[in-house]
């Protein structure tokens, strides 16, 4: 089904621009604020609708609801419509001798997509539906523009993301994401408090952009004359209140990344980051089985979902391999790359990675491990042991201090979550910092930088701690049975509209 062109879209305007002057030369305000709806129509549906006709006579109140017109059927003395609340859809019935003449004038002028406030019984018609008698009606808001024919939805997929507001009035399944989107994150909030973790709020500017690799965006504050960044992660800042003395913190919010925009990232994004004083890593991996398994059983009833055709299993245990154990079993790659830098810089070439001088053995695995590795990992897996190069504020591994305390989760073939053991002491996260820095003037724009005030905070004493963050988009979009993250987020970014 077509969506409607600009060309039929100027006439239909135009045409509806005729009503409202009617109305309003009739002395009705076509954007009337004074109605107010008493009930909504899935409770009436949930309370009525099995109703027979002869008990909807005898007990059926006077119905008070508005919503929006989806559907207009006229035959002359009466109308059918269909209308719809942020709760669901029914149908109702306009007849000329029950309306007076000034209602039914209302109803004969209304279209597609007006906002109406009405009141009636409910009763049944020949076919058995449930439906309205409409014996009040009065007119809300008048639609200026059609929705699209028949409300079959939206097609293309730009125009969906850009008239968001147009996609969750026609399509339910859209609506639908969102209400899920709403239920997960309140989930999750819901966990956390329940383990005696405090959220929290940190700054979205920030003189030093830390806590991730990523690059930032950058703004300029006018007053203070300094320029700052959006935030690229909150750690830093949540790290310092376990200097504080708050052992046990989250925060669920937006993070700025000035990257490239696909189906798994959008430049602004939301994310649950959380610490917790003397746990591990290992401690996390288990909290993180228990977190998904928890909101998928809250929000799809169950822990065995259907993602992109694939059958997923939430239960536990989930699978576990080192970084080196994965790339050797999952991506068939030899042994010797995971002690090899020069072979491993060879391989990397040869499968068309773009490999800078400044990237050192670690960087090289974990861009071979993104190639050979992150797709074919369906169902839930950690990857632990990541090289210290990539993980600049983890805490060493004892047995092995190349590698880090840290994993990442997958699911889908996407990361997932990222967490580690932090690193507390402040003369390695400052030689780490340096190296960093290091890396920024060899050409890294994503390297971190040097960040005097958390390696002070870090003398203080930070108790040992873990840490982790999970992206709330891709959990969306997983338990959403969602292709790209634009379907799960209400305005994503785009760029500007042609116009002509």
């Amino acid at each position: 089904m077509k969506e409607t062109s600009d060309k039929d879209t100027d006439k239909i305007k135009e045409k509806r621009l005729e009503k409202l002057s009617e109305f309003r030369q009739s002395g009705i305000n076509p954007y009337s604020n004074r109605f107010k709806p008493k009930h909504f129509i899935q409770q009436i549906l949930d309370d009525y609708e099995k109703y027979s006709s002869e008990e909807l006579e005898e007990e059926s109140p006077v119905f008070s609801i508005a919503g929006r017109l989806m559907a207009l059927r006229s035959f002359g003395k009466s109308v059918f419509s269909h209308i719809q609340d942020a709760s669901g859809k029914l149908q109702l019935y306009f007849r000329k001798d029950i309306l007076d003449k000034d209602s039914f004038w209302i109803v004969k002028k209304l279209d597609i997509g007006d906002i109406i406030g009405l009141e009636g019984p409910g009763f049944r018609t020949k076919t058995g539906e449930f439906t309205i008698l409409v014996k009040h009606v009065c007119l809300l808001t008048k639609c200026l523009r059609p929705l699209p024919e028949k409300y079959h939805g939206l097609k293309n997929v730009e125009t969906r993301y850009r008239q968001r507001y147009v996609d969750l009035v026609v399509n339910k399944e859209v609506q639908t994401i969102f209400l899920t989107r709403s239920k997960i994150i309140q989930c999750v909030r819901n966990f956390f408090t329940e383990r005696g973790f405090l959220e929290v709020e940190t700054p979205m500017m920030q003189t030093i952009p830390g806590g991730a690799t990523a690059k930032p965006f950058k703004t300029y504050h006018n007053a203070l004359g300094m320029e700052l960044f959006l935030r690229i992660a909150p750690e830093l800042y949540l790290k310092r209140l376990l200097v504080g003395g708050f052992e046990k913190v989250f925060e669920i919010n937006r993070n700025f990344r000035n990257e490239g925009i696909s189906i798994q990232h959008n430049p602004e994004f939301t994310m649950l980051e959380f610490y917790q004083a003397y746990a591990t890593y290992i401690d996390l991996m288990e909290l993180t089985e228990t977190l998904f398994q928890n909101v998928a059983e809250e929000t799809t009833g169950k822990t065995e979902i259907g993602y992109q055709g694939n059958v997923i299993s939430l239960s536990s245990p989930w699978k576990r391999f080192t970084l080196s154990e994965a790339l050797v079993a999952i991506g068939e790659q030899d042994p010797d790359i995971t002690k090899n830098e020069n072979l491993a810089r060879e391989v990397a070439k040869e499968l068309g990675l773009s490999v800078d001088k400044y990237e050192g053995h670690g960087k090289l695995l974990t861009k071979i491990f993104d190639l050979t590795v992150e797709p074919k990992l369906i169902e839930p897996t950690f990857i632990t042991q990541y090289p210290i190069e990539v993980s600049p504020l983890s805490r060493r591994n004892e047995q092995d201090p190349s590698v880090t305390d840290r994993f990442e989760l997958f699911i889908a073939g996407r990361e997932m979550a990222n967490a580690f053991s932090e690193l507390n002491d402040p003369i390695d996260q400052k030689e780490r910092f340096l190296k960093q820095v290091e890396a920024r003037q060899a050409g890294d724009e994503e390297a971190h930088l040097m960040d005097e005030d958390f390696i002070r905070a870090l003398e203080y004493g930070m108790p040992p701690a873990a840490g982790e963050g999970i992206g709330i988009d891709r959990m969306v979009m997983l338990l959403t049975d969602s292709p790209s993250i634009r379907e799960v987020i209400l305005f994503p970014l785009l760029r500007p509209e042609k116009k002509g």
